[in-house]
């Protein structure tokens, strides 16, 4: 039998449950059956698991949300990704950070906030989503099952702190259209454009634009080339040269302004290929983040570069705080602080009750 802290021990469970994106039954079912155990409300569906746990009185209703899926292991380890292992005050396996403890600590959360029997007002929902990791995730169908949510804790490898604004992403296709030819005569038959020139000159730009608006926080977008294609032989000259620009927006552009702005200054064709995760940032008279304050008044107030799921709670008073460092996200070795997973849990547990207290 374990000694560990609950939290610890059902982290060590879950990472030992493989659930690669699209892969999350078995670890689904481990969630299910812990909260049914523990005496929670649980339901499981193709969404997710959803925990409630009711107050006395009408209220707001706070969300605790997490994913239970984990990218691949990949190359690297030095261990077993999926033999939960602890040294050195680390817990080592993948998922241990992303994002299987915030999902242990919210859960664990959830029961100390149920055995309290405090009077508390509103409700008290944890949603566990699938495929985050991919274009696939179950949340935005999650949160519609649910009805309405008035703040939310995204549960993401924050170390603690609280990520009060988060980037969006935008993936855009850069196209140049060129000239077909043989290398050896391209410029001695007519008019010739060379398409990978065309790209190069634009690529050069897009590190400059869209810079007149920063936000406070997340700063300036960035516009980062990642893909390249061109060419069909060594010896011909393309008719298309093609990039793809990975563009991390913030709270101070929409997406279609970006979009056009990238449109005017470049020559290249510009498609915009996907859209949907939108830049987010805590309210400026956030009660949510009030309270998480004078439970946590250390931590520090940062703008999250990485996408999560809290672009689909966008509309309510929302930040994303959970154990671990986003740093060892998706890494050979990925760990989590144990001692983090330890105060993640009494942290969600205050706010929930400090939050939906009755006054």
């Amino acid at each position: 039998m374990s000694t560990s802290p609950p939290e610890i021990a059902l982290l060590q469970d879950l990472v030992a449950t493989p659930s690669v994106s699209g892969s999350e039954a078995a670890v689904a079912r481990l969630v299910e059956t812990t909260a049914r155990a523990w005496g929670l409300d649980v339901v499981r569906d193709a969404t997710g698991v959803k925990v409630a746990i009711q107050g006395a009185s009408p209220g707001p209703v706070l969300a605790l949300v997490s994913h239970l899926d984990v990218v691949p292991p990949g190359e690297g380890w030095t261990r077993d990704p999926f033999e939960p292992a602890t040294a050195d005050g680390k817990l080592y396996g993948r998922g241990s950070g992303d994002a299987k403890a915030s999902v242990a600590a919210m859960l664990c959360a959830a029961r100390d906030v149920a055995e309290a029997k405090q009077p508390l007002r509103g409700k008290l929902l944890l949603i566990f989503g699938y495929g985050e990791e991919t274009r696939h995730t179950s949340m935005p169908e999650a949160v519609d099952s649910v009805g309405t949510i008035d703040a939310a804790v995204i549960g993401e490898p924050t170390s603690l702190d609280f990520a009060v604004a988060q980037r969006g992403l935008m993936m855009i296709d850069l196209v140049a259209r060129g000239t077909q030819r043989h290398a050896a005569y391209a410029t001695e038959d007519g008019a010739f454009t060379n398409a990978v020139e065309i790209l190069a000159k634009d690529l050069a730009r897009v590190a400059t634009l869209c810079q007149d608006q920063p936000h406070p926080i997340l700063g300036h977008p960035t516009i980062t080339p990642t893909m390249l294609e061109a060419g069909i032989s060594r010896n011909v000259t393309p008719a298309t040269a093609k990039a793809v620009l990975d563009v991390r927006s913030t709270p101070c552009w929409s997406h279609a302004a970006l979009a056009e702005a990238i449109k005017d200054a470049l020559l290249c064709e510009v498609i915009v290929t996907s859209d949907r995760l939108v830049p987010c940032e805590t309210p400026a008279a956030s009660q949510l983040l009030a309270a998480a304050s004078r439970i946590r008044p250390k931590a520090r107030h940062y703008g999250s570069p990485t996408c999560s799921d809290w672009v689909f709670l966008r509309q309510c008073d929302a930040f994303k705080c959970g154990p671990g460092t986003s740093r060892r996200s998706h890494t050979p070795d990925e760990c989590v602080d144990i001692a983090e997973v330890t105060e993640a849990r009494r942290f969600y547990a205050q706010l929930a009750e400090e939050y939906l207290a009755k006054s």
